[in-house]
């Protein structure tokens, strides 16, 4: 047998050495996912974020083949699970399901965040576009929107109004809804939507900005719908009309829901997680489900996703700083 020339040895080996290192990104980005994949969701159980998650978190699961495992962290308006993310290592296997208030709305809100949303976590996928639906209890004397805007008006101060938080969607919607319509009410926070529902349900709150949990007590006719306040009217409800059209001009407090992750997260699995939650987005099953909570599947690319949080940002923070909302 011929022995390799010593100098030609350490060629050889050094060319070995290059070549698996070129290959070892490869390698890894094949292997992922390799093991569970977690998703935090930053509001508790029962509410827009959690049930979202859930709803794509199966099929998410099949085209993985890895197990998706859905964990609340809830508290601070979302920053509790959305600073356990930023957190995280940046590897692909932790991920946040949030409402885009955390990252459009928080920073305006808590003059000392622990993490920056922005700079700290990267954007993966939309998921839905989170309608809001102005519900009251049955024993309101108003069957419609300027009836009830008239009602609160000869009330004021005694009427109160829920939200799952400070800087929720639910509460900058209340807070534009007593600036355009030019009344006041009480406003009550929750931690998360369904425990505000549950009161308003027993009678304990007014009304409420629901963000889509509430309508099987609408249609079961436990709640009074007055109004969308959205741009648009909901597809579900077509005759119910917006606060736009009540008189509340350019009334729109949607948000959209989706999924984050760690910055430093490789690109190709911000990639491949983007491509598979659209797809699923796109399966009458998953656009079903959102659509009973009363939202709208929203596939965005990455960029279009951050973009649109910008856009939020923007609108959101005129209203906090007009009504002087913090996070106390």
């Amino acid at each position: 047998m011929k022995l390799l020339h010593p100098l030609t040895r350490r060629v050889v080996a050094a060319s070995c050495l290059i070549f698996m290192g070129l290959a070892a990104p490869a390698a890894f980005a094949q292997a992922w996912p390799s093991k569970p994949v977690k998703v935090v969701v930053n509001f508790p159980p029962g509410g827009a974020a959690d049930q979202l998650a859930r709803a794509i978190g199966l099929p998410l699961q099949e085209a993985l083949g890895q197990p998706v495992v859905v964990e609340n962290r809830a508290g601070a308006n979302g920053n509790i699970g959305g600073e356990v993310v930023a957190k995280s290592p940046a590897d692909g296997y932790t991920l946040l399901m949030s409402s885009g208030g955390m990252v459009s709305v928080n920073p305006h809100i808590y003059p000392r965040l622990a993490f920056n949303p922005a700079k700290d976590l990267v954007p993966v996928a939309a998921a839905a576009r989170v309608l809001v639906y102005l519900v009251a209890k049955p024993s309101i004397p108003a069957d419609n929107i300027k009836d009830f805007i008239a009602y609160v008006k000869a009330n004021p101060g005694k009427l109160s109004y829920g939200s799952p938080g400070s800087g929720s969607s639910p509460h900058l919607a209340g807070e534009m809804f007593k600036s355009q319509a030019g009344l006041f009410a009480l406003h009550v926070p929750y931690r998360g939507a369904a425990p505000a529902l549950q009161d308003l349900l027993a009678g304990q709150l007014d009304y409420y900005f629901d963000p889509g949990i509430g309508l099987p007590q609408v249609k079961a006719g436990k709640l009074k719908l007055l109004a969308v306040g959205s741009p648009q009217r909901s597809p579900m409800f077509p005759n119910v009309p917006t606060l736009h059209e009540a008189g509340l001009k350019g009334f729109d407090a949607d948000t959209v829901f989706g999924f984050y992750a760690p910055a430093g997260t490789p690109a190709d699995v911000v990639s491949r997680l983007n491509r598979e939650i659209n797809r699923i987005l796109g399966t009458q099953a998953v656009k079903d489900r959102i659509f009973a909570l009363g939202g709208e599947a929203l596939p965005l690319s990455p960029a279009e996703f951050g973009a649109k949080a910008t856009e939020d940002s923007r609108r959101f923070s005129a209203i906090i700083k007009e009504r002087k909302i913090t996070a106390d």
